[in-house]
């Protein structure tokens, strides 16, 4: 497969990365965020994945949920930024969505775990990594049992591969507490983060 000629965005647009362990609350946070004002709009990726979906998610929304061909044939085609086996099942990046809000100015927000971050990071040395930490190990596992949407094996997983991914904050550009009931604080956070990293390098040309 041929390797693809990156794209430069817009000055100063932005791509941001929000990751963590799973159960530390990096949906909740990412859906504050898009709440916040902010000009031009910020660009909220939809992450494609072949994981089985839950009651409560909408295809488009949360995830675009993929059967394996489908998500194979993309992979191979080059249409992600980034893709990863986590948890037994795969998630990508789709590539022309980020490259395009990039290139219209807006910054572009991803939700994508530790190996798919270091990815990005390796492929947009500009990328700004952020990472979320819980209050303890502890509260990420009781997070992890009373959301009550993995099966015994797949939450026993789950908090297995936590444990190594919280060691990986320092590869992170800012790593911000996610405490208990304080979401909109950490949303809040983020958003400084971001205007402040803005007004610090306002010519930053992304290149994806």
């Amino acid at each position: 497969m041929t390797r693809e000629a990156s794209v430069q965005g817009a000055p100063g647009a932005m791509l941001v990365i929000v990751s963590g362990p799973s159960g530390v609350g990096k949906d909740t946070v990412i859906t504050a965020l898009a709440t916040m004002p902010a000009d031009p709009e910020r660009h909220f990726v939809v992450t494609c994945t072949t994981r089985p979906r839950r009651p409560y998610e909408v295809d488009g929304v949360h995830y675009h949920f993929l059967d394996q061909q489908t998500f194979e044939e993309r992979r191979t085609a080059g249409g992600f930024l980034e893709s990863n086996n986590v948890h037994g099942y795969w998630y990508g990046t789709p590539r022309n969505e980020v490259r395009e809000a990039l290139v219209a100015g807006h910054d572009v927000v991803l939700k994508i775990d530790v190996q798919g971050a270091a990815v990005v990071k390796q492929k947009v040395p500009d990328a700004l990594l952020v990472f979320l930490v819980p209050p303890s190990l502890e509260d990420l596992f009781s997070r992890l049992r009373n959301r009550a949407t993995e099966t015994a094996d797949e939450l026993d997983l789950r908090q297995r591969n936590a444990a190594i991914e919280l060691a990986r904050a320092e590869d992170y550009d800012y790593v911000v507490p996610n405490e208990t009931d304080q979401v909109e604080r950490t949303a809040e956070r983020i958003d400084d983060i971001v205007l402040a990293e803005k007004a610090a390098h306002p010519d930053r040309r992304t290149r994806v």
